[in-house]
């Protein structure tokens, strides 16, 4: 059962904000979430991190903007080879339509195929590269672990610009120029920047030197990279990067771009077959709608469909496209709950492994291309840290873990790795998620070792999930105005959470759909009737059984049959008699 305990904020913040114009309610939910200044509330571009900010303290970012200026204005080919979740398809799809822009001369594009070649840029990867004749490959959202790969690349005659912002290893690759946020020695404030952010700061760099060289003209004009804001957001939110003041702008300009209308085909093709309205879009719509079907395209065929789909001209080809990655989509959620399915019973039937502190969850049937969203399910069921394993190779397996808060992920898998050498053979990622492979003989021992690992790492009230709310809402704020200001005052996200609120209600009615939600009709303790929702409760908490409920909820716009009412997003409930 999760905790309810409410965010503290310091009121001195709080009356400053106020005294700068800030709502009193947005006040003290902007200074719970480390807000100090109404400056750093300011999301124009004119805030964003200037060219000389990003070229002053992005370490190689001159050098891996001088060998792709030189290979755009002599007409060398440059080869991007990129992720395959969406972050590295907004990454690619952007350096492809800025080179273009520039005047690159054919670029081209190489998406490992999970299945065939695993992860970043392998030796494999660079035999593939070779039939392209590239003199330049840069790598986006990948390429700080692929020591191997860089090798390869450059021992066949390759200049090599690495771009990633994940976390390097004791060792970085000899590549030609490497930017990344998170390498050593780079002051570069803006850590939490996302794969399609580096790729975005390098491509403007790009364009800087090209404009130091002249290369510009009336007959080749500058291009204007703006258009790819859309793309940023996108890549932004998915990636689920801490949402910190710069990515806050990138976000807030993207979505402004989309709702003007003037996103990109592929991106309103996606919103359009997830009966998203352009014009309405939020960050969550780019996290939990349109991501998820491009990622389709990466965790069940092949992520070149959702690079194309973004690259798209025109409306009738991104359609088509965008028709496909909904169809992956469904097929990646039935898959999904085959699989989430047998996990829980695993759970319900192993009193051991539901007693261990770090979960390693194995099943020689299940996709690997899904075991990323397995995990998260896990984790959230059990608020534990989980790695999901599936089968790739007769004696090896890869696993996708996800991690709770005090726990980081890959400094866990490392700490392993040195305690036992050669029990994992590659791993890599986040202090929230991280992916790692090894032999199936070698699991149960890997299994112990995590579990131990974990424990060391985390208290016992560690596992108790704890939901910080940022308190309770008065009758008169249950209104469709606190719904609207609280949706204009987004992004919300990672790092800058949603607002969440917490109340005791009575209980007139509730019914469930579709076996799985819940809908509710509440009465406030001052009087005002509510309706309310929590979606995909069911199986997890059964129906309420007392007459009044303790809930978290979020307040919301609905919208139906030409009215405007406020209705309540449970996020969690318990009964309370």
């Amino acid at each position: 059962m999760s905790q309810l305990v409410q965010r503290t904020f310091c009121e001195t913040q709080a009356s400053r904000l106020q005294a700068d114009g800030i709502p009193p309610l947005l006040a003290r939910i902007y200074a719970a979430r480390g807000v100090t200044d109404a400056a750093q509330l300011r999301l124009g571009l004119d805030a964003l991190a200037s060219p000389q900010q990003v070229g002053s303290g992005l370490k190689g970012l001159h050098e891996a903007a001088q060998i792709l200026g030189e290979a755009i204005v002599s007409r060398q080919k440059i080869l991007v080879v990129g992720d395959f979740d969406c972050d590295g398809a907004t990454s690619t799809a952007l350096c492809m339509e800025a080179l273009l822009a520039m005047g690159a001369q054919e670029p081209c594009y190489l998406v490992p195929n999970r299945f065939e070649y695993g992860y970043g840029l392998t030796p494999e990867i660079v035999e593939l590269a070779r039939d392209l004749r590239p003199q330049v490959l840069m790598t986006v959202d990948n390429g700080i672990s692929s020591i191997e790969g860089v090798r390869a690349a450059r021992s066949a005659g390759m200049r090599v610009v690495v771009t990633d912002h994940h976390l390097p290893g004791h060792m970085l690759p000899e590549a030609d120029a490497i930017v990344n946020p998170n390498q050593p020695g780079c002051p570069f404030p803006w850590k939490n920047s996302a794969g399609v952010a580096v790729a975005f700061y390098v491509m403007t760099a790009v364009r800087n030197y090209l404009r130091q060289q002249g290369y510009f003209s009336d007959a080749r004009p500058e291009p204007r990279l703006a258009s790819l804001l859309d793309l940023l957001a996108l890549g932004t939110v998915a990636d689920v990067v801490p949402l910190d003041d710069n990515n806050r702008i990138l976000v807030t300009q993207g979505l402004a771009r989309i709702r003007s209308g003037k996103a990109r085909p592929g991106i309103r093709a996606l919103l359009e077959v997830a009966g998203r309205p352009e014009d309405q879009v939020m960050a969550s719509d780019m996290g939990f709608a349109v991501g998820p079907r491009l990622n389709a395209a990466g965790r069940l065929a092949d992520m070149s469909l959702g690079i194309r789909c973004l690259l798209a001209r025109d409306m009738a080809q991104a359609r088509a496209m965008a028709q496909e990655l909904d169809s992956l989509n469904r097929e990646r959620r039935s898959i999904e709950a085959v699989m989430q399915a047998e996990a829980t019973n695993v759970l319900v039937d192993d009193d051991l492994l539901a007693r261990r502190w770090g979960l390693c969850l194995y099943n020689d049937q299940w996709h690997q291309g899904v075991i990323g969203i397995l995990a998260g399910r896990v984790k959230e069921q059990c608020h534990r840290p989980v790695i999901a394993f599936a089968r790739v190779a007769d004696d090896e397996i890869k696993g996708s873990a996800r991690s709770i808060q005090g726990l980081h992920m890959r400094d866990a898998l490392d700490a392993v790795a040195a305690k036992h050498p050669g029990l994992l053979a590659k791993f890599g990622g986040h202090a929230m998620a991280a992916g790692l492979s090894l032999r199936l003989i070698d699991l149960p021992v890997f299994a112990d070792a995590f579990d131990a690992q974990v424990r060391s790492m985390l208290r016992p009230e560690d596992l108790q999930q704890v939901l910080e709310t940022d308190g309770p809402l008065a009758a008169d704020e249950l209104s469709v105005e606190t719904a609207m200001l609280l949706r204009a005052a987004g992004p919300w996200g990672q790092g800058f959470p949603e607002p969440l609120f917490e109340g005791v209600f009575d209980i007139v009615d509730f019914r469930v759909l579709k076996e799985k939600h819940l809908k509710l009709s509440l009465r406030h303790p001052a009087g005002p009737m509510l309706d309310a929702i929590h979606f995909g409760c069911v199986p997890r908490l059964g129906v309420p059984s007392g007459k009044r409920l303790r809930a978290a909820y979020v307040p919301e716009i609905n919208e139906f049959g030409g009215r405007r009412t406020v209705q309540l997003r449970l996020s969690h409930w318990e009964c309370m008699d």
